[in-house]
C-alpha cells in the first residue's frame, strides 16, 4: 500500500513556484494528499498567484521568519504519514510522484529519504563561481531541495531549528538530530532538477553569512560536525590567517626603518600570497572571461574578512541562543546501571553502555547531573536503607559524583507525592540544585519517568529497553522525546533548551 504523503513548498513568491506546481500536477499517480505552499513573505503581501491544478493546494502563512520556520509550519499542517519538502525553484521529474512512492516503501527505522538533485551546467565552458555553488547541491547530503521525512520523526525531534535564519545548514542540523535518535536517512531514486540561478555580481559575498550558521552547527554538534555531514574542513581557518595577516600588514605604514614596519612588510607578503592562492584556485575552475576574472579578484580580497566577521557574529549569537539544560536528572535502574530487581548487593552494580561517557559530557559542559529513583524495595523490606546507600555509593564510584540523589522509598499503596509518575522527586532535585525545574531534562526508561517530568514541568527523554511497554513509547512520542540509547538522549537534552 502506498504511504500517504503531503508536499510542502516554502516560498518567498518567486515566479519559479508556478513552474514547480505545474510539474507536480503533470506527474502520474499516486498523487499527494495535499500540496501545502508556505508563504514566507513578511508583512501583509498580496495573495500568491498560483496556477490552476487538479491537486488540492493550501496556502499557509509563516510571516517571513525564514525557511526553517516555514517548513515547520508546513509539516505541522500536514496530516499524512510522510511529508515531502521541495524548494520553490526546482522542477520535479515527469515520474516524480511514482518514484517518491517507491522511495517511501522503506523499513520502519528509515526516518527520511532524499531525492536525487540534478543541476544542469553549460556544456561549452567551465561553470562560473555562482554556477559551481549551485552544482554543489547535487552532491550535498540531506538538502531539503527534495527531502521526505516521516511526520512522526519530525515531531519526535521538534522539526527544523528556527535559529537557522536562512536556507543553509538547517537541513543538515535536522538530519543529524534524526540520525542521533536512531533513524536512518537514505537516498531515493526520484529525480529533481535544480536550475542554476542568475545570481548578482556579489552573490559570493552575500553567501558568507552562512559562516554564522556554521558557528551554530559547531555549538550544537561539536568540532566534528563537518565530518558528520560529509563535508571537508572548510576554509574558515585559511580565511582567519589571511585576515590576520592583512590587519597586521597595515604596520607597513609605520615610520621607515622601524621594526614595526619590517613586521608589516612580512605580514603584507603573507596576505598577498594567501589572497592570490585563494583567487587563483577559484579562477582555474571557472571560465577565463574578463568579467569572471575581475569578479574573482575583487571578491577573493573581500571574502576572508567578511567570512571571519560573520563567524565571530555567529559564535556570539550561538553562545546566547544555545542554552544547555539547567540540570539533567537520570532514573537509576536500566538507565545508568543495568537493572537488577530490588538491587541490594553493591557488587552487582554494572553501568549501562555509554553511561560513563554521557555523564562525562554533561559534567564537562558544566551541567549538573542527578539521580531520581523509585526504590519501593525499602518499603516492602527487600532492601535496607543501609544497602540502598551502599548501592548508590557504588554507582558514584563507577560513574562519578552526582549533584543530587533523590530516592522515593515508598510503595504504591503509600500514596506519596514523590513516587514517579508523581513529580515530587523532580521538584526536590531542582530545588536542591537551585534551578528552574522547567529547564531540567529527565532521562528514564519508563512511562513513569516521563510522567513525572511532565507533571513537574520538566522535559523528558525516554530511552526504551526490552521491558519498556509499547504503549509507553507511543505516549512518549507525543509528550516527550525518544532516544535509542543514553548517549543519544544526552544529545537531545543538550539541544532541548531553545
Amino acid at each position: 500500500m502506498t504511504p500517504a504523503f503531503t508536499v510542502v513548498v516554502p516560498t518567498v513568491g518567486r515566479t519559479t513556484l508556478s513552474t514547480l506546481l505545474r510539474s507536480i500536477d503533470a506527474c502520474p499517480p499516486p498523487y499527494p494528499a495535499e500540496i501545502v505552499v508556505v508563504d514566507d513573505r513578511p508583512g501583509s503581501p498580496p495573495p500568491l498567484d498560483l496556477p490552476t491544478t487538479d491537486l488540492p493546494t493550501t496556502v499557509v502563512r509563516s510571516g517571513g521568519r525564514g525557511p526553517a520556520a516555514a517548513r515547520n509550519a508546513g509539516w505541522r499542517h500536514a496530516g499524512t504519514e510522510w511529508v515531502a519538502f521541495l524548494d520553490d525553484d526546482v522542477v520535479v521529474g515527469s515520474d516524480w510522484t511514482l518514484r517518491l512512492a517507491e522511495d517511501l516503501d522503506v523499513a520502519e527505522d528509515v526516518g527520511a529519504t532524499q531525492g536525487r538533485i540534478v543541476v544542469p551546467l553549460p556544456g561549452h565552458r567551465r561553470p562560473t563561481d555562482a554556477e559551481r555553488g549551485t552544482a554543489g547541491l547535487a552532491g550535498a547530503r540531506w538538502i531539503t531541495a527534495d527531502m521526505a521525512y516521516r511526520r512522526a520523526t519530525l515531531a519526535e525531534v521538534g522539526g527544523f531549528d528556527e535559529r537557522f535564519p536562512r536556507a543553509y545548514r538547517e537541513d543538515a542540523d535536522l538530519a543529524l538530530r534524526v540520525c542521533r535518535v536512531g533513524y536512518r536517512v537514505v537516498g531515493g531514486h526520484r529525480r529533481t532538477v535544480h536550475p542554476v540561478r542568475v545570481d548578482p555580481w556579489f552573490a559570493s559575498l552575500r553567501a558568507q553569512a552562512g559562516n554564522a550558521d556554521d558557528a551554530l552547527m559547531r555549538r550544537r554538534h561539536g568540532r566534528r560536525w563537518r565530518e558528520l555531514i560529509g563535508e571537508g574542513r572548510g576554509r574558515i581557518g585559511s580565511h582567519a590567517v589571511t585576515t590576520a595577516a592583512g590587519v597586521l600588514g597595515l604596520a607597513v605604514f609605520a615610520p621607515a626603518g622601524s621594526r614595526l614596519r619590517s613586521f608589516g612588510v612580512g605580514a603584507a607578503a603573507v596576505w598577498v600570497a594567501a589572497t592570490a592562492e585563494f583567487a587563483v584556485g577559484r579562477l582555474l575552475r571557472g571560465p577565463a572571461t574578463s568579467a569572471e576574472i575581475v569578479r574573482m579578484a575583487v571578491t577573493s580580497v573581500l571574502i576572508p574578512p567578511l567570512a571571519c566577521a560573520h563567524r565571530v557574529r555567529g559564535a556570539r549569537r550561538a553562545r546566547r541562543t544555545v542554552r544547555e539544560p539547567a540540570a539533567v536528572l537520570f532514573d537509576r535502574d536500566d538507565t545508568v546501571i543495568v537493572d537488577v530487581p530490588y538491587l541490594s548487593d553493591a557488587s552487582l552494580v554494572r553501568p549501562v553502555a555509554g553511561a560513563a561517557s554521557a555523564l562525562r559530557r554533561l559534567r564537562g559542559a558544566g551541567v549538573p547531573v542527578g539521580i531520581v529513583s523509585n526504590q519501593s524495595g525499602v518499603a516492602i523490606g527487600l532492601i535496607t536503607p543501609e544497602q540502598l546507600g551502599e548501592v548508590n555509593a557504588r554507582v558514584v564510584q563507577l560513574l562519578g559524583p552526582f549533584d543530587t540523589v533523590q530516592v522515593c522509598p515508598h510503595a504504591d499503596r503509600d500514596g506519596c507525592g514523590c513516587r514517579k509518575p508523581a513529580p515530587g522527586l523532580i521538584r526536590r532535585a531542582a530545588a536542591e540544585l537551585g534551578v528552574d525545574v522547567r529547564r531540567c531534562v529527565v532521562i528514564g526508561d519508563t512511562g513513569a519517568d516521563v510522567g513525572a517530568a511532565v507533571a513537574a514541568g520538566a522535559l523528558a527523554v525516554l530511552v526504551p529497553t526490552s521491558r519498556t511497554r509499547a504503549a509507553e513509547v507511543e505516549s512518549a512520542r507525543r509528550t516527550a522525546m525518544v532516544a535509542p540509547d543514553i548517549e543519544s538522549a544526552v544529545d537531545l537534552a543538550m539541544g532541548a533548551m531553545r
